[in-house]
């Protein structure tokens, strides 16, 4: 494939990127196409960022004739990932079409904006179905591949899964609690499918992608004019071209924030403060005087800022 690295990291594996039709899951399927990889591209093709409109096989198809146009391998499947069985179908697709599957990664997803108070059943439900349980589905799917390949080959073997959080879960996003939870549900299942999936020979991180796409146009506008955008989504691929790869072997059950330029390992969550009982156990004084007197700087209501969160600088 035109501008394939020496050495082509990902030749002779196959992967599968969902929502690949457009955006963020676009330009890290051409990445891994690029560094050698055969993709399934999956898209199930709504118009509506919201998940509304009619599926069309268009946007997983121009992804797909795009990396074929440039000398690369892949398939487009424009089948739903919230669904289970369809989830099933897209693993069992990549197996049949190239002989495996060692890469999935789970971009696929949609917004329902709303406040809290006003969100409705659907609003929730959607989002934290496609998310959510279309991590799930997939991963569950390839999970049970690669159990299934090294108990037969009696060795571990190749696989690697890379999920999409958001920093909406990590700092908070007030009109995004159905977005934010299934994000955050994420990174759950990503450090409890890395424990699980460790012996079998497969890596599962979670990322932490800003980027312009259609999803996130309202936050960050259009690009300036000239010049490289550094919100693109081409800033991203990389990273996971790179945890897709054998050089990622050691990096497993990790969340990493990635965008223009720049990759922040983020740590798990640590102990800030801790306070003892003087007696068995708490009463509600004593907790008052404590707690009360340890956040007695912070002013009512304030959460934290996303950069306390992150401890990040750069924009």
């Amino acid at each position: 494939m035109e501008g394939t690295p020496s050495g082509a990291p990902l030749a002779g594996l196959t992967a599968i990127v969902t929502g690949a039709g457009r955006g963020l899951g676009r330009a890290e399927a051409l990445e891994l196409a690029r560094l050698g990889a055969a993709v399934v591209v999956n898209d199930y093709g709504q118009p509506g960022r919201d998940g509304s409109g009619e599926s069309s096989a268009g946007p997983a198809e121009e992804t797909a004739a795009e990396i074929r146009a440039a000398g690369g391998l892949a398939l487009a499947h424009t089948g739903d990932v919230a669904d289970f069985r369809q989830a099933g179908q897209l693993v069992q697709l990549a197996v049949e079409e190239f002989g495996k599957l060692d890469i999935l990664v789970n971009n696929a997803g949609i917004l329902r904006d709303r406040m809290v108070f006003t969100m409705t059943e659907d609003e929730w439900d959607s989002v934290i179905r496609v998310h959510l349980k279309g991590h799930f589905n997939t991963t569950r799917f390839a999970a049970a591949h690669w159990r299934e390949r090294s108990k037969a080959d009696g060795k571990p073997v190749y696989g690697r899964i890379v999920n999409t959080s958001s920093e909406a879960f990590l700092a908070g996003s007030a009109g995004q609690p159905n977005y934010a939870a299934a994000k955050g549900g994420i990174v759950g299942l990503t450090t409890s499918t890395a424990l699980a999936l460790a012996k079998y020979g497969a890596t599962v991180n979670a990322i932490c992608p800003r980027a312009r796409t259609r999803m996130t146009e309202d936050v960050f506008g259009k690009p300036a004019e000239g010049g490289l955008d550094p919100l693109a989504p081409e800033h991203v691929a990389p990273l996971v071209g790179y945890l897709s790869s054998p050089a990622a072997a050691r990096v497993n059950g990790q969340l990493l924030v990635v965008h223009g330029g720049m990759v922040a390992v983020v740590e798990r969550p640590r102990i800030r403060a801790q306070f003892d009982s003087k007696q068995d156990t708490f009463s509600y004084d004593e907790l008052d005087a404590v707690l009360t007197a340890h956040y007695a700087d912070r002013p009512p209501g304030e959460t934290f800022a996303a950069t306390e969160v992150l401890g990040l600088k750069r924009a």
